[in-house]
């Protein structure tokens, strides 16, 4: 039965994944930034800087839509979340601001080579914390450490265990890798230069291997760390098929990024980020935190969430053709760019 709740939930994990799929890769980008080296690190940081600038501040748009939905739809796990867990979160929006304010005093500020790489280690020292932290909260929220009184909203917290624990900072190395990955793979269309291709197509390779090794321990640590993920992801009905899924597509996507095919890894390496995130979501499902909020017992009553339906279906369809828009407008235009200099 899809009511409200569960409708608006889908939501919330919809935008989670284009977050990821978008707003992740700009992260990745500062993690290859910051591992820029040798004779052409200068032309990586160019590059990178060439596929982020057009987009990357409208991409935290999906970011926001969470966190009001959340604010709005689920006011008591908002309440939950954001007192267990204001350590992580306050740290990640420090990133999200520092990563930006970088970026662009990078861009426009004096341009000496000192004041140059301060700038740079400043922006991806950032873009490595946030998503470690994004990763870490979603870990904690799934841990099944935030207790929680439903009726008064009171949380048991020390503020501190809850997210210093193996399990979630487990996910955020994951996280901090599918971003990796998602970058590499989108940076490796983003040149006509066959050395900075190459230089990408490497640096796919290692972060799928770490990928697949992040997501073996974090799904070893879950069986203390996230006994309700685990239970899903290793015996829920769907959970076989899907691993053979998503193992399925990782593969291809790493034989495609070794034979160099890299628009159909530009599909394939989305497509598996998309069935992680997917997986988490299922896995997790009927909890919003657990083990003690779900969607329904924390749901705002039906007269808060039906207008708050419609206002999503009504601003959806405003919002995915202007997105679309954007990118193709900004998009083409960066291309013109790489094609008149072809050292980009």
């Amino acid at each position: 039965m899809l009511t409200l709740e569960f409708c608006i939930a889908s939501v919330m994990l919809i935008s989670l994944i284009i977050y990821m799929l978008t707003g992740g890769a700009d992260f990745g980008g500062g993690v290859w930034d910051l591992f820029a080296v040798g004779r052409r690190a200068k032309a990586q940081r160019s590059l990178i800087s060439h596929a982020i600038a057009p987009i990357w501040e409208a991409n935290h748009v999906w970011l926001i839509v969470i966190v009001v939905l959340l604010f709005v739809a689920f006011p008591v796990a908002f309440a939950a979340i954001s007192t267990a867990l204001h350590i992580p979160l306050t740290l990640m929006l420090i990133g999200i601001v520092l990563r930006g304010t970088a970026f662009v005093f990078r861009t426009y500020d004096v341009q000496s080579d000192t004041i140059h790489r301060r700038w740079s280690r400043l922006f991806a020292v950032a873009s490595v914390i946030t998503p470690v932290m994004l990763g870490i909260t979603l870990g904690a929220v799934a841990s099944g450490t935030i207790h929680v009184d439903v009726e008064s909203g009171q949380v048991e917290t020390d503020f501190i265990s809850a997210w210093f624990a193996p399990f979630p900072f487990a996910i955020g190395l994951f996280t901090l890798t599918l971003s990796a990955l998602l970058a590499a793979v989108y940076l490796s269309l983003e040149t006509e230069d066959t050395e900075l291709r190459e230089d990408f197509r490497r640096r796919a390779l290692i972060a799928a291997v770490s990928v697949g090794a992040m997501a073996g321990l974090s799904f070893i640590l879950s069986t203390e760390g996230a006994p309700t993920i685990r239970r899903g992801l290793g015996s829920a009905s769907w959970s076989i098929p899907f691993h053979i899924l998503t193992g399925a597509v990782a593969l291809w996507a790493i034989w495609t990024i070794w034979k160099r095919q890299f628009r159909l890894a530009c599909i394939l390496v989305p497509m598996q980020v998309t069935l992680i995130v997917l997986g988490w979501g299922l896995a997790q499902y009927p909890y919003l935190v657990t083990p003690d909020l779900t969607f329904s017992n924390t749901a705002a009553p039906d007269t808060v969430l039906r207008p708050l339906l419609i206002v999503l279906i009504a601003g959806g369809a405003l919002l995915v053709p202007a997105f679309w828009y954007l990118y193709t407008v900004f998009k083409g235009a960066a291309r013109k760019t790489r094609q008149s200099d072809p050292g980009i």
